[in-house]
């Protein structure tokens, strides 16, 4: 028994002792791990709210970053631990080591981890500090068809390793529930779908200030009357950046006028990252506004005509979900991942991976077409309030929580599950 179970079982003997007919108070502590600050500020925020409201304690641990004062602003405490984003042995056992000081020092009653260098260290580091229970949400899997056989079978042994540790897998994405099941990473009963989500009343384009869209399109450069195919994410090879812009000069054929808007940070520690300069290589920087890392997402889907993800790997992209929301239609890769977002011939339209002529006349069907994208970006729309509303994730998550308290044996905090029609 842990240290942290021990003492509870201690506090519950002394009340039945005492005569004490009420539940004991002792609120479970609750951690989430991610490598980086930023994927606690936007996109676990909201959820490490949630939780809170629901009685629980949360903290989020990650590498320092500029994210950290928002996350405690918002009345998450933040724990800065060192957590490097790629495969460095030597700092991996370093961080393992940290990570294991810090949840044997909290004593947290729950570790929830994200992404799969936290998911594997993170749980590591929790089952030998004695933590009572672990999760471990699934973002998507590092591994995938396309990459070196020996990689790949690599990338899979990590996952099983991981996959020891936790008491439940919460998977974003069906299919990767499948081939969790297929490699031998988990068995059947330690995996559930728990999907993703946004922030549906953030993402809705009738909440909009027209005179600041209007104003943001002439900052950028972006002339009133040129249609905008859009991308938001890291800027990396493994985004599809590259095929972005070797389409962009196909639809530019079509449509002299068109503009490519790429929103989202460099991602320095990536080998594949990417700079604005890229644009320059290709003959497309005059087409191309990089806008960088911006908070005023809303504003900036609604400058786009067609939104383009032609991604190699995601586990359940947040942005094609927002485009949608926003009545945006989506061009993606025809991969696991985007597939949960995009629906063919519903909110938007798949391509092949790598296929740059089939990505080039994707958008150029979608900006021809202005009745198809509008009714796209309509079904868009009403794809994100049924399916895409981060609220049902949340609920999700806070009855695993409740259910792995009591089969421990931990009081848990009272939880009435909402039904989707109060979402």
């Amino acid at each position: 028994m842990s240290h942290l179970a021990h003492r509870v079982s201690r506090i519950l003997a002394l009340n039945k002792v005492k005569g004490a007919h009420s539940v004991p108070r002792f609120t479970p502590k609750v951690a989430h791990i991610t490598t980086i600050d930023m994927s606690l500020r936007y996109l676990l925020l909201n959820q490490m709210r949630s939780i809170r409201q629901a009685g629980y304690e949360v903290c989020g641990i990650s590498s320092p970053g500029p994210g950290a004062p928002v996350i405690e602003a918002a009345g998450i405490r933040h724990i800065p631990t060192s957590i490097t984003r790629n495969f460095t042995p030597l700092s991996d056992l370093i961080s393992l080591r940290r990570l294991y000081r810090v949840i044997r020092r909290e004593n947290f009653t729950i570790v929830h981890t994200h992404n799969p260098k936290p998911g594997l260290l993170g749980q590591l580091a929790a089952r030998m500090a004695g933590a009572p229970i672990v999760v471990n949400t699934l973002h998507g899997f590092y591994f995938h068809d396309h990459m070196a056989p020996a990689w790949r079978q690599f990338y899979i042994f990590m996952e099983k390793i991981a996959a020891r540790c936790s008491d439940i897998i919460l998977s974003q994405n069906s299919e990767d529930i499948e081939t969790a099941i297929r490699e031998g990473i988990c068995r059947s009963e330690q995996i559930k779908l728990l999907g993703n989500g946004i922030d549906i009343k953030r993402f809705d384009c009738n909440a909009l200030d027209q005179a600041i869209v209007a104003q943001n399109r002439a900052e950028l450069g972006l002339p009133p009357e040129a249609p905008v195919v859009g991308f938001v994410g890291r800027l990396v090879r493994e985004k599809g950046i590259l095929e972005l812009l070797q389409a962009i000069k196909i639809v530019q054929q079509h449509f002299p006028a068109v503009r490519l808007l790429i929103i989202g940070p460099v991602d320095n520690e990536k080998p594949d990252a990417l700079t604005p300069k890229i644009a320059q290589e290709y003959g497309v920087a005059q087409l191309c506004a990089f806008t960088g890392l911006r908070h005023d997402m809303p504003e900036l889907y609604a400058l786009m005509d067609v939104f383009a993800l032609p991604s190699h790997r995601e586990g359940f992209p947040r942005s094609p979900m927002e485009a949608s929301a926003m009545g945006v239609p989506s061009v993606a890769t025809n991969i696991r991942g985007c597939r949960e977002a995009v629906e063919h011939n519903r909110n938007g339209l798949l391509t092949p991976l790598g296929d740059v002529p089939a990505l080039a006349q994707s958008i150029i069907q979608l900006l021809t077409h202005q009745e198809k994208a509008r009714q796209m970006g309509a079904e868009g729309r009403q794809m994100a309030a049924t399916r895409f509303d981060e609220r049902a994730v949340f609920e999700k998550v806070k009855a695993e929580y409740r259910r792995l308290l009591l089969a421990k044996g931990f009081p848990a905090p009272d939880f009435q599950p909402v039904s989707p029609e109060m979402l």
